[in-house]
């Protein structure tokens, strides 16, 4: 089954459930001050779990885009070194806005997966929030444990801690305990000798967490505690590229048709081939990924920049830059040519990649651009700073000069220290860091002298509407200093045209 069908499926499953159809919400956000991106398919209906608004329709689906490299869920170190995390990732889901709750939702998963999907439900395995005895504290789930009994065996039921089991958006916001539902993919001859069960949940590459049924009852507020919703509400979300990887028989979701058409243009573009060396394999896939992350973020309108959401955005391209220079021999802008590609196999289901497709190719190959010049000097520098240590641990005042001097990103540093099998003075970098801070603040600083007053003028006049040019008078002026400037002086007049 094509990806585009497994998609299409899951949409149209949920409409015969009554449910509305939506698009996606933009990646980027603009309007909340507690996320930067979209990190899960509920993020556009907060206001509606919060009571704040009505939605048209309590019960929606969709297929949302979502970022996770920042913040609370933050998969970026790794992606590329295993085949199933990923920065930007498609979350299927449906929700109900104060209608259903626990009882439709997980029957409702387990007729798709197993009647609609045809998944084997001896592969499948579920659990339950078992409560927390800390400051919240929270009960056993018994109420998801009773309906989880009536479908699966129990010895297929997990009892899961609040880390796994109760779901939060962040800091604030609503949250509530959970079921996660995992697949076991292995090989009859693996099962034989370990059961999924005690892999669950232990980061196995073929025994993945498939779909999250959210129970959204909580709101976290500013000080921790936490608050009943004004009504109960359900979250689910569903892992497209995971999903795809099953239904399509492979053990990566690399392997997937989400990603072998990117695989394919990344070996014609840099003439490669993939699957002839790990380190190779990662590049490829850091970069598949990565091409995606950005490209969707640049026609959602956020820009890679120095600060905030558009310096995310730099530092994953910069990383993907980094990946194919060094294991891929790419010295030229490449990753920029991936974009029609990806353009051309999503941009039925998300408009704007083909409508901004020009502007995001430019976009990144200006950034290609620019970067190559800095790392191809940066990764030599660097390369001298390791033959110099005469320890595994690299001074964080060498990184911090090659960081301030010739901005070199600190994170890159530290991720090719770590594979060179070095640690970084991270302690060490961020004192350097702050003495900079100070010393910036303090070149800054003006100290200003006392105002001299040589005329007595009752309101100061600009005249710039009618004149260039005037005769005026020095109403008054002071002395100021900075480090930076040295010694000026301040002028006002009784006149001005300025």
């Amino acid at each position: 089954m094509k990806s585009q069908d497994i998609r299409n499926q899951f949409l149209k499953f949920f409409k015969s459930k009554s449910h509305s159809i939506v698009s996606s919400a933009p990646m980027v956000i603009k309007d909340d001050p507690t996320l930067m991106f979209t990190n899960a398919g509920m993020n556009q209906f907060k206001e509606f779990f919060l009571g704040n608004s009505e939605p048209k329709n309590s019960r929606v689906t969709d297929t949302q885009k979502c970022l996770r490299v920042s913040g609370k869920h933050n998969d970026l170190e790794e992606v590329g070194h295993d085949t199933y995390h990923h920065t930007m990732f498609e979350m299927l889901g449906n929700w109900s806005f104060g209608d259903y709750f626990k009882k439709e939702a997980i029957h409702w998963a387990w007729e798709l997966l197993t009647e609609v999907y045809k998944i084997n439900p001896e592969n499948l395995y579920v659990s339950v929030f078992e409560g927390s005895k800390d400051n919240d504290r929270l009960e056993l789930d018994t109420e998801a444990l009773e309906l989880w009994k009536a479908i699966v065996p129990e010895e297929r039921i997990i009892y899961g801690n609040k880390k796994d089991n109760f779901w939060e958006m962040g800091d604030q916001g609503p949250c509530g305990p959970c079921s996660e539902i995992h697949i076991d993919i292995r090989s009859d001859e693996e099962k034989s000798k370990i059961s999924g069960r005690e892999l669950v949940n232990a980061d196995h590459p073929q025994v993945v967490e498939i779909w999250n049924l959210v129970f959204m009852q909580y709101n976290r507020k500013a000080d921790g505690s936490l608050e009943d919703l004004p009504a109960k509400h359900i979250d689910t979300g569903m892992g497209f590229e995971r999903l795809c990887m099953v239904l399509q028989g492979k053990q990566s979701n690399y392997e997937t048709d989400v990603f072998t058409p990117l695989l394919r243009e990344i070996e014609t573009v840099t003439n490669k081939k993939y699957d002839t060396s790990e380190k190779a394999n990662i590049a490829f896939r850091v970069i598949a990924d990565h091409v995606r992350a950005v490209a969707f973020s640049i026609a959602d309108g956020q820009l890679p920049s120095n600060t905030g959401a558009g310096y995310v955005i730099r530092r994953i391209l910069r990383r993907a830059i980094r990946y194919g220079f060094t294991f891929l021999d790419t010295k030229e802008p490449f990753i920029y040519k991936l974009v029609e590609t990806l353009s051309r196999q999503m941009g039925e289901t998300f408009p704007e990649l083909k409508s901004q497709q020009q502007l995001c190719e430019n976009v990144i190959r200006e950034e290609e651009i620019s970067f190559l010049r800095t790392l191809d000097q940066g990764l030599v520098l660097l390369e001298n700073i390791i033959e110099e240590a005469d320890k595994k641990k690299i001074s964080g005042k060498k990184a911090f000069e090659l960081y301030d001097t010739y901005g070199f990103p600190i994170d890159l540093t530290a991720l090719i220290l770590r594979e060179r099998g070095y640690d970084l003075d991270e302690k060490e970098f961020e004192t350097e860091l702050k003495k900079q801070k100070d010393r910036s603040r303090a070149a800054t600083q003006v100290t200003a002298g006392d105002w001299t007053e040589l005329n007595s003028v009752e309101k100061e006049a600009f005249l710039g509407y009618d004149h260039l040019e005037s005769e005026v008078k020095i109403a008054k002026y002071r002395k100021v200093e900075n480090k930076k400037q040295g010694e000026l002086f301040q002028v006002v007049f009784n006149k001005t045209p300025f």
